[in-house]
């Protein structure tokens, strides 16, 4: 069975689930979140891995702790970063989700991080947005 969080290299593609992905690549992603814990006690607190990527925020539920921590993480990332409230978005008037994700698309952003309860949009994205997404 495919696993679509994977592309068909095996490289991870988005990451909704730890299931169906394999120990080594999962070792992989724990070893490389290890490398960059440091980064916030060096003097510079920036490194170059995302620079010239755009990194969407789309919440759908209130968290500002959870919102800061990762506009903060992809800005250290060297990442621009736009964090989207789904409560004061157009959906808000009765536009769907899919909508709002091709409104996002069309302005070439490069990964969206999805916060959610009890809803399917991380799914939802990743079933009918960009296959970059």
């Amino acid at each position: 069975m495919k696993n679509n969080q994977l592309t068909d290299s095996g490289q991870l593609r988005h990451f909704l689930t730890i299931e169906g992905l394999k120990k080594p690549l999962l070792t992989e992603i724990m070893d490389r979140a290890e490398q960059f814990s440091g980064i916030t006690h060096r003097q510079v607190k920036k490194v170059p891995i995302l620079r010239g990527k755009t990194i969407v925020n789309l919440f759908f539920e209130n968290s500002t702790r959870t919102r800061s921590t990762f506009e903060l993480a992809a800005k250290r990332l060297s990442a621009d970063v736009m964090n989207f409230n789904i409560s004061t978005s157009a959906t808000s008037k009765g536009e769907s989700l899919l909508d709002t994700l091709h409104n996002l698309e069309s302005m070439h952003n490069d990964k969206f991080v999805v916060r959610q309860h009890k809803h399917d949009a991380a799914e939802t994205i990743d079933k009918h947005g960009a296959p970059n997404y």
